[in-house]
Order: structure tokens, then sequence, then C-alpha cells
């Protein structure tokens, strides 16, 4: 019998390494998406050697349309699950971070989601099966700290919910995963510096891969892993906005990133 695939944006660290390993240890072949060739055959060596997984690589920099229809391409011929995670931060205030690189997020954190979704769903429909998991964040369900990066999420979030409604008894699932602080190399990319965040808010890529499993497998559509973040999203919305934005005002300090 053909293995499934899974196709993965993002996989070189952090939790698009982790989702991978996952779906590799859990029979999937795999279509890895990333910018740096060398890590991506790197990872591509290892799952097979660990997992037995057939391992395609893309080399793509979804920043770049040509590059995005690439990976849609691909995508339109046909997987069983799309897990877009690829996205970045950045450090600075938006009013004076550079104007291309605010559209470059933009473009990876929303437009490749919604491009790669696209591309994915006809097939998966015809088959009458699948999951796209779009990677968000708790900071698109809480006002303030940055400004883009959050929007960015909250579309995501938004986008996520509607196309579930949408695909209701499908047999395809749309899920959107709100992790908050993870140990990954997100922060260091973006230059933000960490150091006094409370160790309690930080999680680890294995137990959030985990809990996303258990969830999809739940139908949840909105995953928000880790006690801490549950029980702070949920006591965002049962109190006034302007509450939430004090709050993370002192928890995210509320400035230096855009």
């Amino acid at each position: 019998m053909s293995r499934p695939v899974a196709l993965i944006t993002g996989p070189t660290s952090g939790l698009g390494a982790g989702f991978a390993r996952r779906y590799a240890i859990d029979g999937y072949d795999l279509v890895l998406v990333a910018r740096d060739a060398q890590r991506l055959e790197a990872l591509a060596a290892e799952l097979h050697d660990e997992a037995g997984a057939n391992v395609e690589v893309l080399v793509a920099d979804l920043a770049q349309a040509s590059d995005r229809s690439k990976v849609a391409d691909r995508l339109a011929a046909g997987v069983r699950v799309l897990v877009n995670n690829a996205g970045f931060g950045t450090s600075g205030e938006f009013w004076t971070a550079d104007f291309a690189m605010l559209q470059s997020q933009l473009d990876v954190n929303v437009t490749s989601v919604m491009q790669l979704t696209h591309a994915a769903l006809p097939p998966m429909l015809a088959a009458g099966e699948g999951t796209v998991i779009n990677v968000a964040s708790v900071a698109g369900l809480l006002p303030g700290r940055g400004s883009t990066y959050s929007a960015s999420k909250a579309w995501v979030v938004a986008f996520s919910e509607g196309l579930s409604n949408a695909l209701g008894d499908t047999g395809v699932g749309v899920h959107a995963l709100c992790p908050g602080f993870v140990h990954t190399e997100f922060h260091e990319r973006a230059g933000i510096d960490m150091a006094n965040t409370p160790s309690f808010l930080w999680l680890e890529v294995d137990d959030v891969v985990r809990d996303t499993m258990a969830d999809v497998a739940r139908g949840k559509v909105v995953i928000v892993p880790g006690l801490q973040y549950k029980v702070l999203t949920t006591g965002g919305r049962m109190v006034p906005r302007n509450v939430v934005r004090a709050m993370t005002k002192v928890v995210g300090r509320g400035r230096d990133r855009t």
C-alpha cells in the first residue's frame, strides 16, 4: 500500500522539525519545504534513516510568488496532510521597520497559508480525507505585543475557523495551532530578547506536537497547547479588551517588535 504524504513548510528547526519527525514515525512520506537546501537535505536523510520515510525536498522562499506557486503545484498533485508552519516575527517598531521586510512577513505568514491551503484542498476533498494544520500563535488570540505579527496570526485563526465550518462532514479538517513561547530558534532569529520571560511560560516542541496531534484526532479546531496558555486565552475572552492589552504590556512588554 502507498504511504500517505505530509507536506510541511519550515521544517528545518523548531515546530516544523517536530512535526516532520512525528509524521515520519507515524508512517508518512514527506515533502519538506524551506529555503535552506543543506538543512533540508540533512533532515531528509535523517528521517529516511531513522523512520524509513521517503522524503521529497522542495527548496523555496515562501516570500516569493514564484516559489509559492511551485509549492502550490506540488500540493495540487495531492497530499494527505499540509502543515503550514513557516512564518517569522521581527524586532523593532512598526513605524521604523523596513516596509519590504514587513511585506515579506505578510507574504509568508498570511499569503502562503492562503495559497497553499487553496491548492491542497481540492485533492483532499476529492479523496474524502485530509488535514491542514495552520500554525498561528497565542499572539493571534490576545491583543498587544506586536502589531503585524499578531495581526497575521489572528488572520490565520479566523481563516482556519471559517474553513472548518465550510468543510463540515467532508472528511477534511482544518486546524489553527496557537502555541505560546516555545523553545525554538524563532525569537533568536527575530532578534527578540526573551531573557526576562518567566520560565513557566515556555513550552517544549515535542509536547506541543503531541498535544496538537491529540487535538487534531479529537477534531478540535483552535488548538492551544499548555495549561498556562489555556488559562490565559480563556481569561482573555472573559475580561474587557483594554484589560487584556494592559496585561500583555506587562507580560510581553508591548514594544520593540513589529
